[in-house]
């Protein structure tokens, strides 16, 4: 019966329009209060939840991200762009593709990522002849890589609801590699629909342009190569990666770049205040639902209705994606990671997935999810910078889709992918 009610109520208030975190913590209060538990358990788990040295990283990472939007450092990553991949069919396309993947290396935000390149190329683009469902296409869903790149703070949040099974170094090197088969994905995806359009291909500048636009975006790109080399060498953790990203990030846009200003700095600090907060109450209230499901064994109930199914590992990995795919439909990404690790992640160990392959999984699955309505962040952001409407976008969005689940189903059923480079630079015996 409880685990009736704590369901029932929290679907119930997504449907009535209550915010993901606001639903959570009714539902679970909802549920305390018919067991006849204590109030104060409620506040015990907010606080536990929370207070967890390793989240110092996720506002670290978050305002990094934040500094790298409003520094100025998005045009130069989208010129280095432009002269490399530029001169393909659908130059501006493939130029898209590689700028999102390479300012999501730099930034950790599919939010922050398609709001930079959008601004940018979107209006570029529309200018330029393309269709604005295609640019919009494009950008919504190369920028869902910076969800796998080191700076990420969902990596973070993954790591710590898989309850210490496993290591954020382990996790960020892991990144790296679905990060490129993604962008792939998405570069076949871009050029095969702008072949069927008729879309131009541009003009090669020359190597001596490439070289100049890879100087000049260098500092910037350096922040990933900082974090993986600081954590492999054991100069800093994890942990404190995210404030060296920060300190750089300052370093890089004030001094080196000279492109930041006074206003766009506390915008960037009051933006990265806010996310912070948003996650941190997912966090809090997410910490007392994850009580509940142990305390009503929901992972064990789930596992044992999947082996009704089938008991084949493929069969049981499929299943979870489609749960996934299905819930990140409505719910944040951030949410859908807290919520459905301690469900999901035992059962897939059980199956026999790694739980740095499975963290790549549950990234690029709840970042699809971002590109989903109803709470599709990253699609209506793009629709808002291109001016159409999501309807209009989705009527287009199936090549996308397409090589976002190809991208997916390879990190699922090939655990190199995720495992070689962990493997390889720190010797991870997952």
């Amino acid at each position: 019966m409880e685990l009736i009610i704590l369901g029932a109520t929290f679907f119930g208030f997504l449907i009535l329009g209550v915010p993901v975190a606001f639903a959570i913590g009714l539902s679970a209060i909802c549920t305390i209060l018919y067991e006849g538990l204590p109030v104060a358990v409620i506040f015990q788990q907010m606080m536990s939840g929370m207070n967890i040295f390793s989240f110092l990283a996720i506002p670290f990472f978050v305002f990094s991200g934040e500094l790298m939007l409003h520094g100025g450092v998005a045009d130069k990553i989208v010129q280095l762009a432009k002269n490399l991949v530029g001169h393909i069919r659908g130059g501006l396309g493939m130029s898209n593709v590689v700028a999102c993947t390479l300012f999501g290396g730099v930034s950790g935000s599919p939010v922050a990522d398609v709001s930079a390149m959008g601004a940018v190329m979107i209006p570029m683009m529309k200018k330029e002849g393309f269709d604005t469902d295609y640019a919009v296409n494009v950008t919504t869903h190369a920028s869902l890589v910076g969800a796998l790149m080191p700076t990420s703070h969902n990596m973070i949040i993954y790591a710590l609801a898989a309850g210490g099974k496993v290591s954020i170094g382990a996790l960020i090197a892991a990144g790296l590699l679905p990060a490129l088969v993604l962008m792939v994905c998405m570069l076949v995806a871009a050029y095969a629909v702008a072949v069927k359009r008729g879309y131009p291909a541009g003009k090669f500048p020359g190597w001596p342009e490439v070289f100049r636009s890879f100087a000049a975006a260098l500092p910037g790109l350096l922040i990933v190569g900082i974090i993986l080399a600081g954590i492999l060498s054991g100069v800093f953790t994890a942990t404190e990666s995210a404030a060296v990203a920060v300190t750089y990030t300052i370093l890089l846009t004030f001094f080196i770049y000279r492109t930041m200003t006074l206003p766009n700095f506390l915008r960037a600090a009051a933006k990265a205040v806010k996310t912070t907060g948003v996650v941190l109450l997912l966090i809090g209230v997410s910490t007392m639902l994850q009580y509940l499901m142990g305390l009503y064994e929901v992972a064990d109930f789930a596992g044992d209705l999947m082996s009704k199914v089938s008991t084949q590992p493929w069969v049981i990995f499929l299943l979870i994606n489609v749960i996934l795919f299905v819930l990140g439909t409505f719910m944040d990404m951030a949410a859908t990671i807290l919520i459905c690790t301690p469900i999901f992640l035992p059962i897939a160990m059980k199956a026999g997935m790694d739980p740095v392959q499975f963290g790549m999984l549950m990234l690029i699955n709840c970042a699809l999810g971002l590109n989903t309505p109803p709470v599709g962040t990253t699609q209506f952001v793009g629709c808002a910078i291109g001016g159409i409407s999501v309807g209009a976008v989705m009527r287009t969005i199936m090549p996308f889709y397409a090589a976002l689940i190809a991208a997916l189903m390879f990190v699922t059923y090939v655990p190199a992918f995720s495992l070689w480079l962990p493997r390889l630079l720190m010797g991870y015996k997952g």
